[in-house]
């Protein structure tokens, strides 16, 4: 571990960090704190982005910070600094205790369940240093680029590619006893281009990109690979029409289905039951997605973008089916939204862990297509127009007809609409042909029927 911190360029040890923070909980306390917590933190990267052969953007980042958070009984003030030195630790202790006087009570405020806390938690093996330095972070961009224009000469403009190298660490400790942290890395290589028939076709221009993120940048594909690829998205939506308004079945491109996973965590969130601005509430143990359907958290996932043994709260994460053969089994709850809720937290305070919809077989992207045998295949959306209070769903989209399970030509200007309540109970098959993107996994999914109105 020591290596890899060394190569990770970090400007502190572990041991700092963790002294800072008990530093600032012992003032906490000292100043009559009934509770506090504290997390300390710091990262380092760079980014390089190459646009038309030419160097855009080289970025250096460096930041650190400490939050702290104190309670008087149920009131909770918070203060933060980037200012490591122990005056400016104490000072935020002081302001965060200021804030908390003048806070009203919250009954559900307060530091996670004491039984509910990660004991010794090993670390998650997260971190992988890319120990690439400028001239060959703006060599790969450049080569991924060159590789999209070597396409086709169709492909005719760039929005660039990017490389970034990240890495982070943190500590975070209260005043039950807890204390952890560990250090983490985050990567990523990505190309955007436009694609026209002729130079003076700007009517008739597509744009489209990819990229892959990784902790390791061992498991990032071939530069080269990502560049082709952006290509070829772009030539293949050349000659997109409008088609007129129909209902028909739809099948979501992989990683437009992460956006399906993501809307039931969203939906399923504390915050929002406890608002009851969501259509999950009490929907908890109740079938909501058709019978075939699975959806799992892991926290343990190695190199996984969202794994970690405990939440921001530093609540134990553990493995589960949130939905099991289509029945909702869990909510992602803090502890305050846990409290509101009358139930437990769930350890999700910060989020979801891994998310994971598990194929219903083996079909990889062709056999999906085959699946919706004529229809419409979604590669793009657009605008926010996702109601969570009634499930309602309405989004500008791209894509392609398909028809006989083949593509038939790309389309635009439509809008897709249904309800997710519907959508989900009406997920025909979830493919095999999974992408993942930040804390969610899943392959293309196919719902039955949808609203597709066009011209």
């Amino acid at each position: 571990m020591a290596d890899t911190t060394r190569a990770a360029n970090f400007s502190f040890e572990r041991d700092q960090l963790a002294a800072l923070a008990a530093a600032a909980l012992a003032h906490a306390r000292a100043k009559g704190a009934s509770d506090a917590e504290v997390e300390v933190s710091e990262g380092n990267g760079m980014t390089v982005t190459a646009r038309m052969g030419e160097v855009e953007n080289i970025e250096h980042n460096r930041d650190k910070g400490i939050n702290v958070t104190v309670y008087l009984g149920r009131r909770k003030g918070y203060a933060s600094t980037s200012d490591f030195s122990a005056g400016a630790v104490e000072a935020t202790v002081a302001a965060a205790l200021d804030i908390a006087r003048y806070t009203a009570e919250d009954a559900c405020a307060g530091l996670a369940d004491e039984d509910l806390l990660a004991r010794d938690p090993a670390d998650p093996a997260l971190l992988y240093p890319w120990e690439i330095d400028v001239p060959a972070a703006i060599e790969l961009a450049r080569a991924v680029e060159a590789a999209a224009f070597a396409v086709s000469p169709m492909v005719r403009n760039s929005e660039g590619a990017s490389v970034s190298a990240q890495h982070s660490q943190f500590i975070y400790a209260n005043s039950r006893g807890f204390c952890g942290g560990y250090p983490t890395s985050r990567h990523y290589v990505s190309c955007s281009v436009i694609a026209a028939k002729s130079a003076r076709a700007k009517n008739a221009m597509q744009r489209d990109d990819w990229y892959v993120s990784s902790r390791d940048a061992a498991d990032i594909p071939a530069g080269a690979r990502i560049g082709e690829y952006a290509a070829r998205r772009a030539l293949a939506r050349l000659g997109a029409r409008r088609i007129s308004t129909r209902q028909c079945a739809v099948l979501f491109e992989a990683p437009l289905a992460l956006g399906l996973v993501g809307s039931l965590v969203s939906a399923a969130s504390g915050g929002s039951l406890y608002r009851k601005t969501s259509f999950l509430v009490d929907a908890l143990g109740t079938r909501i997605f058709a019978p075939h359907v699975r959806i799992s958290e892991d926290p343990a996932v190695p190199k996984g973008l969202a794994s970690g043994p405990f939440d921001d709260e530093g609540v134990a994460a553990r493995a589960r089916d949130v939905v099991r053969a289509g029945v909702l089994e869990g909510y992602f709850l803090s502890s305050y939204s846990a409290r509101k809720l009358g139930m437990r937290s769930t350890g999700n305070a910060g989020g979801c862990h891994n998310m994971r919809l598990h194929p219903t077989g083996g079909d990889d992207f062709e056999a999906m297509l085959a699946r919706l045998g004529t229809g419409l295949l979604v590669t793009d959306l657009m605008g926010h127009g996702i109601n969570y209070v009634t499930g309602d769903y309405s989004r500008g989209a791209a894509g392609y007809w398909v028809e006989g399970g083949e593509i038939a030509y790309p389309v635009e200007e439509i809008t897709i609409a249904g309800n997710l309540k519907d959508m989900y109970r009406g997920v025909v098959c979830a493919g095999a042909d999974l992408v993942t993107r930040g804390s969610m996994t899943a392959g293309s999914v196919l719902i039955d029927r949808m609203t597709v109105a066009g011209a």
